[in-house]
């Protein structure tokens, strides 16, 4: 006969069960360095990071989709994009993502940052096609069929489209990086000589916007889309770029938002992708994780973490970072 004590025991143990299998247990990572006391009007005490999968060659290009509640990420040596949801966990989503040609070929192939159109459409920087693409597809239906959005300037090959976001007029600004090319910088293929920021107008048109960065990777807006940012992952150039749009459209007054000159060479990843909230504050993936930053350049915070961070993807609240992590996807609860 079970006694009381005995029953009580066993009501307990089963209502952990339960909790435990209703939401899932995921292990932390990282620690929080709180450098000026206004971080913490964006991450609370109670803010933990977590992995939520794990397992990839080299996780890139994270974008949260709020009406799937899924979020959607690159693992660029793979050729793949992955889906990751709270139910499911990490699942193939598509596959190619960046490489469709049928010849064997080396280097970074995959896809690398993942973007919506105003249609909700899937844009994609395709390293291994060396283009901007969109799916022809729905979100909830994959398929690898692309159409071409750009895949040259001025008649020359791009050399592999890194990173993009669109303004609110629908122009798409995209990075352009060798990352994607199988010897880089010195591969015979490599067309245009420099690493520029492109952009495409609404008409279709390819424009140049920089050739200033030796590497430009990330690139966001701030609110009001009068000014952008570029991160330049260069370790002989490790900075934040920031650069202003005026009334006749042209981008001038190019400059450092930050430096991460004299960082601790020690420490995994670099200046890649980043992400601007509604108020004008940056996460950005930087030398040992993610480094936070306010609308003016001042460094506020960074979540410390051991294995490099190659981008961000804020939640519809933004109250949460996917991050992905090399081998790692991690979900950062600030708030």
């Amino acid at each position: 006969m079970v006694s009381i004590a005995m029953y009580n025991i066993l009501i307990v143990l089963l209502f952990v069960f339960t909790s435990c299998r209703a939401q899932k247990m995921y292990p932390t990572i990282g620690n929080i360095e709180r450098i000026d006391e206004s971080i913490n009007e964006i991450i609370s005490p109670k803010a933990k990071a977590e992995i939520i999968a794990e397992g990839f060659d080299w996780s890139e290009g994270p974008l949260w989709i709020e009406k799937n509640n899924m979020l959607l990420f690159s693992d660029i040596p793979r050729n793949a994009i992955y889906k990751w949801t709270e139910k499911n966990g990490a699942e193939l989503y598509l596959k190619p993502a960046g490489y469709t040609g049928s010849v064997q070929r080396g280097g970074e192939t995959g896809s690398n940052g993942l973007i919506l159109d105003k249609n909700n459409k899937l844009v994609l920087c395709q390293h291994g096609d060396r283009r901007m693409a969109r799916m022809d597809a729905p979100i909830n239906n994959p398929l690898p069929k692309f159409i071409t959005i750009a895949d040259g300037w001025q008649n020359k090959k791009l050399n592999s489209p890194n990173d993009a976001v669109f303004n609110s007029k629908g122009e798409l600004f995209f990075t352009d990086p060798p990352y994607g090319l199988e010897k880089g910088m010195n591969d015979p293929l490599k067309e245009i000589p420099f690493q520029g920021v492109f952009k495409v107008n609404i008409s279709g048109e390819v424009k140049l916007v920089t050739d200033t960065l030796s590497r430009p990777n990330g690139i966001a807006f701030f609110p009001g889309e009068n000014t952008f940012i570029v991160a330049n992952s260069d370790g002989n150039k490790p900075n934040w770029y920031a650069f202003d749009i005026n009334r006749n459209n042209e981008v001038i007054n190019g400059r450092i938002f930050y430096s991460a000159e004299g960082y601790d060479k020690s420490l995994k990843g670099g200046n890649d992708g980043l992400k601007i909230d509604r108020n004008g504050n940056v996460f950005a993936t930087g030398p040992g994780g993610i480094w936070i930053f306010n609308s003016q350049g001042k460094l506020l915070g960074k979540l410390r973490l051991n294995e490099a961070a190659s981008n961000c993807a804020l939640s519809a609240d933004e109250k949460t970072l996917y991050i992905t992590n090399d081998m790692y996807i991690v979900r950062f609860k600030m708030r």
